[in-house]
């Protein structure tokens, strides 16, 4: 071991070797070694016993992208860095304009130069500030914006279909999807699993007898019903009631998916 130890402290940094795993770049290898001072001699060629390498970890763990940093030497000379990027679920502009990601764990991060994330993206009546740093959310409407969005992204079939959450005046979510030209009211972020299987149920059962031009709004917000808003271009009928059958696709009991066409 002592060999070893005087071994050690004799080699100096030959070379540094970035690692940063996935296909999103908020923080690229230039980035990286500008921060640990590779492209101006601050580390290749100094002996190792002379780095810090709990410092170089801290630095770039101050950066609002780096999730995890973790530095090691070996024996040869060459410093290996490994990067765990924060990942961004939503992208989210409140009612100041100010506009910025929040990642998987509902933390708020500022937007990057470097690349875009295709998120879904939320706007509208939303109070939460961005102090341009990592934060934690501080409304119960991003919370629940967030909880949606991370709820949606979990789900193939929703992610592919949804593509906007509007928060309106009563700062009650709106959905805006990729197919169709409704809005759909969610309400708030309770309930979730029962009102997207809802939903579904309404696409499967209600949509292809009226066709997607029928409703120009459906309304989830209710878990035992779905109501939809006939388009004001359609001619006016009556209110009628759909009952979801125990033996649809979804096996939905109980449930009932009420149109109201004004």
């Amino acid at each position: 071991m002592s060999f070893i130890e005087v071994k050690k402290s004799a080699v100096v940094c030959k070379n540094v070797q970035v690692i940063i795993p996935g296909n999103q770049f908020f923080i690229d290898k230039q980035e990286v070694d500008n921060i640990l001072g590779v492209n101006n001699k601050a580390l290749i060629g100094r002996r190792l016993e002379n780095i810090n390498i709990q410092s170089l970890e801290s630095r770039l763990k101050s950066n609002p992208f780096v999730e995890r940093a973790s530095i090691y030497v070996d024996m040869d000379g060459t410093i290996m860095v490994e990067i765990s990027q924060r990942q961004p679920v939503m992208r989210m502009m409140n009612q100041d304009n100010q506009d910025f990601y929040i990642d998987q764990h509902g933390l708020k991060l500022p937007l990057s130069d470097n690349f875009t994330a295709k998120v879904l993206v939320a706007n509208g009546f939303i109070d939460e500030h961005f102090a341009n740093k990592v934060d934690t959310l501080k409304t119960q409407v991003a919370r629940d914006v967030f909880k949606t969005a991370d709820f949606i992204r979990k789900d193939s079939l929703w992610s592919a279909q949804i593509a906007q959450i509007y928060v309106n005046e009563l700062h009650e979510l709106e959905l805006i999807p990729r197919v169709g030209n409704q809005r759909i009211l969610l309400g708030n972020a309770d309930s979730l699993d029962v009102k997207f299987r809802n939903l579904l149920a309404f696409y499967k059962q209600a949509i292809p007898q009226v066709g997607w031009a029928t409703y120009k709004a459906l309304s989830i917000k209710y878990t035992n019903q779905v109501i939809g808003i006939k388009n004001d271009n359609l001619k006016k009928d009556t209110t009628t009631t759909k009952t979801i059958k125990p033996d649809s696709l979804m096996a939905v009991k109980d449930t009932t998916t009420k149109i109201i066409k004004h």
